[in-house]
């Protein structure tokens, strides 16, 4: 029954509904005006119980014209021929019953008072103006529930669970079933509420609590699980993910209170639960205005422009409109994408790609006399530790040299303000990666009140999606099928997202006034082995059953946690809260002629010799395997 009712209401939709609509207005004109006289009628059958003796049977059709201007007036000056009726709520209910009430009191004055027709039963006027603000509610939520009706019988719409019987929830499956162009119907509630148990929204029961997703999403056949929670921490969103471990139904989400303060709770704005709803923090802010003086109008230099970190920085400096925008890198292929994208996105932004190595100085400073930036964003660095491991002296040349190489065309130039991007495994460092960086960090500092150059250092963790990093293999080997290999069942990092790391790098370079090393406050270390479930989840897989996780054993280099201060450093707060300041010695004063010598006998050292001198510069690095030779 409901299958043919369904399909013959899009029959008639598909074959009248142009018509309809290019009708609309009259249709509607012509819906009320029947509407006021079937309640004109109705009031005098009530009133004299369908017996309507002379003179009232030739008063109720003598008194129509005047019914329909007074009443369709009315409705007029309250704007109820404007609304849309399969969106009607409670501001067009009290819109209707105001007109009506409105309309009856003019009716009164018209009648009694101006005209002196004082036979006319008030009984019959109170009537009319109560019938026809029922029967003009009373179509709009016919039609509103006839689609919604339509909506849940759909035999093909998608079946989903809403996690979150709030606020946000209801407005959800409002949307869902007023429209059908989404071809959604909401199926039930969760919600930890005990109040809300057993009680319905529109209609759509609540099931039980969040620890329950996967019966209930079982039992519902659910195609879809939406959690309409725009508040959530992050633990509930880890209860979440936790008790839906075994469904095959995507996890959505809708975004945060923040990002719906301007826009109205849609099925539109809902999109995949991803990893940063995860992370164990607060998503850093920074200040907008106070980057705008910094940036715009500035010639700004990006070392290492292609990689992950090096393109959303200059993504976001694009957005700051500088004069123009030097994009330094040696890999030309991702250089050119870059480059392709920016042109597309900030047309008036003059973005200048440059190919080159950091560790040729005489390039370096060829590209600093031609362009004379006013900040550089030092991003070029080799990452990878496992590789690291196996090719210590070019860890070496590129990090360390090739930041000192940069550093020095910088001093020359005059540039205003220098940053490099550090990262925790640069304190108490196991790996050359590590040690090289915290080297890196000395060389910064070393240079800072050597002339007008400011020099800072931003120091922070992982980031989620970075070229090489976990989550791209781990996804990689999700598709694959698995299994999903981790080193160690305990091995911990810190996580944020791209987009908020490279906020940092900007507040830090506003921030600093020379020497400093800034370091996130980044919350809690968020075990791997946790991140490789949760990704498993996230695909609508089981862990352990559709892919398995393996542990392989910590590889050369690598720590089971990282950390972001040295015990040598003191933390200090900065003017933004979610920043700190990591104050440590300066570097020795040997420290250049130190230098110097790695550039000259770099190739003629063994490795042994190397990993000896850079115990001496850095006594905290305790190397966690045999090295191998480059």
């Amino acid at each position: 029954m409901r299958y043919f009712a369904t399909r013959l209401f899009h029959i008639i939709a598909g074959k009248y509904g142009q018509l309809v609509l290019r009708f609309r207005a009259g249709l509607v004109v012509a819906t009320h005006l029947a509407l006021i006289i079937a309640a004109h009628l109705t009031a005098f059958v009530l009133r004299f119980e369908g017996d309507i003796q002379p003179p009232f049977d030739l008063m109720i059709w003598r008194y129509v014209p005047l019914v329909l201007l007074i009443y369709w007036g009315g409705l007029w000056v309250y704007g109820i021929q404007r609304g849309l009726w399969r969106y009607v709520g409670l501001h067009d209910l009290g819109r209707i019953f105001w007109a009506s009430l409105t309309s009856s009191a003019v009716f009164y004055a018209t009648v009694h008072l101006l005209l002196g027709r004082t036979e006319y039963p008030r009984s019959i006027i109170i009537l009319t103006g109560l019938l026809s603000g029922l029967y003009i509610a009373g179509i709009r939520l016919a039609v509103r529930w006839f689609r919604e009706w339509l909506q849940i019988v759909a035999p093909t719409a998608r079946r989903i669970l809403i996690v979150g019987a709030g606020h946000a929830g209801e407005l959800l499956a409002r949307d869902m079933l007023s429209d059908p162009s989404f071809n959604s119907r909401p199926i039930g509630f969760i919600d930890d509420d005990p109040v809300k148990r057993k009680m319905k929204i529109h209609g759509i029961p609540v099931f039980g609590t969040i620890e329950e997703i996967k019966a209930v999403a079982n039992r519902l056949e659910a195609h879809e699980i939406i959690v309409a929670l725009p508040s959530a921490s992050t633990a509930t969103k880890q209860r979440i993910l936790a008790s839906s471990e075994g469904c095959t139904a995507p996890i959505k989400i809708l975004p945060n209170m923040k990002q719906l303060l301007g826009d109205p709770v849609s099925l539109q704005q809902v999109r995949p639960m991803s990893l940063e709803d995860l992370l164990q923090r607060e998503p850093i802010q920074t200040d907008r205005q106070e980057l705008h003086p910094l940036l715009e109008g500035k010639t700004v230099l990006v070392t290492g422009a292609g990689g992950s970190i090096g393109s959303e920085l200059c993504r976001q400096i694009a957005s700051y409109r500088p004069e123009s925008l030097v994009l330094f890198e040696r890999y030309e292929n991702s250089l050119h994408a870059l480059l392709l994208e920016l042109r597309a996105a900030f047309p008036a932004v003059g973005v200048l790609p440059v190919i080159g190595d950091v560790t040729v100085p005489e390039r370096v400073a060829e590209v600093f006399r031609q362009t004379s930036p006013d900040l550089v964003f030092h991003a070029a660095a080799h990452k990878h530790v496992p590789l690291m491991e196996l090719n210590p002296k070019e860890a070496v040349r590129n990090n360390v040299l090739g930041t000192r190489v940069v550093a020095e065309a910088a001093l020359v130039a005059g540039v205003d303000r220098f940053v490099l991007i550090s990262t925790d495994k640069a304190v108490n460092p196991t790996s050359v990666m590590g040690v090289t960086k915290r080297i890196a960090e000395q060389v910064i500092r070393g240079f800072n009140h050597r002339g007008r150059t400011k020099y800072s250092v931003v120091r922070f963790g992982n980031v989620l999606g970075s070229n090489g990093s976990v989550v791209p293999l781990f996804t990689e080997q999700i598709r694959k099928g698995g299994p999903i290999t981790v080193t160690d069942p305990e091995i911990k990092r810190f996580f944020m997202t791209i987009p908020e790391a490279v906020q940092l790098v900007l507040q830090a370079s506003v921030l600093g006034q020379g020497g400093e090393v800034f370091v996130l406050d980044m919350g809690e270390q968020i075990k791997i082995v946790d991140l490789a479930r949760n990704m498993i989840v996230l695909s609508g897989l089981v862990p352990g059953k559709d892919i398995e996780i393996v542990f392989t054993g910590l590889r050369p280099g690598e720590k089971l946690y990282e950390e972001l201060f040295d015990e040598s450093e003191q933390v200090e707060s900065t003017a933004h809260e979610k920043i700190n300041r990591a104050v440590g010695a300066l570097p020795s004063a040997d420290f250049e002629q130190w230098l110097d010598q790695l550039e000259v006998n770099l190739l003629q050292w063994s490795e042994d010799e190397l990993f000896l001198q850079l115990r001496q510069r850095v006594p905290s690095f305790t190397p966690t395997m045999p090295q191998r030779v480059s």
